[in-house]
């Protein structure tokens, strides 16, 4: 007997067509503010209560995103409609009391996350960040013998004609069924700010606009990471300023050693110098840059990677070098940012890019003919087949300049919310 349980739930137009489909697969294609991840909430809690004393699994392309995101949801959403609920964390599990009903909690890139489980359900939060692979043992795991209802589910915003596009769009397999929300649906979010859309123009490039707040399917026909730069439009003579503020900022790499030095022009970012040094450690690098800007009259902030954070066998970080170097210039005037945690890889390049050129066709990223090491960065670097991940073997030169670029506006723009609401999760 199913355990019946009413709550107060109105659905968009494009969630209750999600909820609605009978296909055994199912997905939920929307651009962001399109409600996705209320319903991977929803559609999780009614599996539940359809399969009682079933196990269910909720997933996420890593645990971290899982934690971040997906699962602060589901609890909250259990806790507004004050479902009984015991939360392991330990043990990654969620049950529903009235029901005994288990939801394991997954990251999907774990090497043995799905070992030895027996599902009625599955549902996985930005599966387009997953590999095909994860999907297909998730599918093999709906076995349960208590199961009511199998089906397994996903949610995702479009990222290019990949695996998810070729499985649930573009397939004519019976078993697969597949919403694609439109933009401007979410009249909750237009009620609250009508200019939601328009704003974002700002932090997304042109291509990135399409397919994430318009929900398009965009041909991806380059692998090239830094794909909004252009060398007669982001290079100009970029003038040192003294008595403004500069920004610097490390990678911290053992061979080659980088750095790139910036300023604040209005509301853009001019890149004005970059160091390299081979065979170089922190201290070498902290020499070298107070020889060139040692006499600096404005503010210094000092930006770099949370690995800065972590100590030698000598027993000082390089966030303590750092620190001891710029102490002996008594005249700097220094702030460090360093952070505890790195951004997500696909969401600093994401700002990088917008930086270079938004939607809305502006570009306020600007880059010195000089800095000949991070422009090849731009030119060269690419991602590794079709996944977000930086292709950092072909060439060991490469990445290094524009990582630590990509920290530097990091703490700049996204860390304070100037650039769009990137960053934060719609449900």
């Amino acid at each position: 007997m199913k355990s019946r349980r009413v709550i107060r739930y109105t659905p968009l137009e494009s969630q209750a067509s999600f909820h609605g489909l009978k296909t055994r697969f199912k997905g939920f294609s929307g651009p962001v503010g399109s409600g996705k991840s209320k319903a991977l909430c929803y559609e999780a809690i009614r599996l539940s209560y359809e399969n009682r004393g079933g196990r269910g699994l909720l997933g996420a392309p890593t645990y971290r995103m899982l934690l971040d995101a997906a699962a602060p949801a589901l609890l909250e959403t259990l806790e507004r409609h004050k479902l009984p609920f015991l939360y392991k964390r330990a043990e990654q599990q969620i049950v529903l009391r009235d029901v005994g009903a288990t939801i394991y909690l997954r990251g999907l890139a774990e090497s043995t996350p799905l070992r030895g489980l027996n599902l009625c359900w599955f549902g996985v939060d930005e599966l387009t960040y997953a590999h095909e692979e994860a999907w297909q043992q998730l599918e093999a795991r709906l076995r349960d013998p208590q199961a009511r209802e199998y089906c397994g589910f996903g949610v995702w915003t479009p990222k290019g004609q990949d695996w998810v596009y070729r499985k649930f769009v573009d397939s004519r397999d019976a078993d697969y069924g597949v919403v694609l929300a439109k933009p401007f649906e979410n009249r909750h979010i237009l009620e609250r700010n009508p200019r939601y859309y328009d704003v974002l123009k700002n932090s997304y490039t042109e291509r990135d606009y399409q397919q994430e707040v318009l929900g398009q399917y965009t041909a991806v026909d380059s692998n090239l990471v830094y794909a909004s730069f252009d060398r007669g439009e982001n290079i100009v003579d970029c003038a040192y300023q003294p008595k403004g503020p500069l920004l610097w900022a490390f990678d911290f790499n053992v061979d080659p050693m980088c750095s790139v030095v910036a300023q604040r022009v209005g509301k853009d970012v001019h890149v004005i110098d970059e160091i390299v040094l081979r065979r170089s450690g922190t201290e070498e690098m902290c020499l070298e840059f107070t020889n060139r800007y040692g006499r600096h009259e404005g503010p210094l902030r000092v930006y770099g990677d949370a690995s800065g954070h972590a100590r030698s066998t000598k027993g000082a970080s390089d966030y303590d070098l750092v620190r001891r170097c710029l102490g002996r210039h008594s005249g700097l005037r220094y702030t460090l940012m360093a952070p505890r945690r790195n951004p997500a890889v696909r969401d600093r390049v994401a700002l990088v890019n917008a930086l270079m050129k938004n939607a809305a066709g502006e570009r306020r990223l600007r880059v010195d003919g000089r800095c000949r090491e991070l422009i090849l960065d731009f030119v060269q670097m690419r991602f590794k087949g079709g996944s977000s991940l930086l292709d950092k073997d072909s060439d060991g030169d490469r990445s290094h300049l524009s990582d630590a670029l990509g920290y530097l506006l990091w703490q700049e723009f996204a860390q304070s919310g100037t650039v769009g609401e990137r960053a934060q999760p719609l449900i």
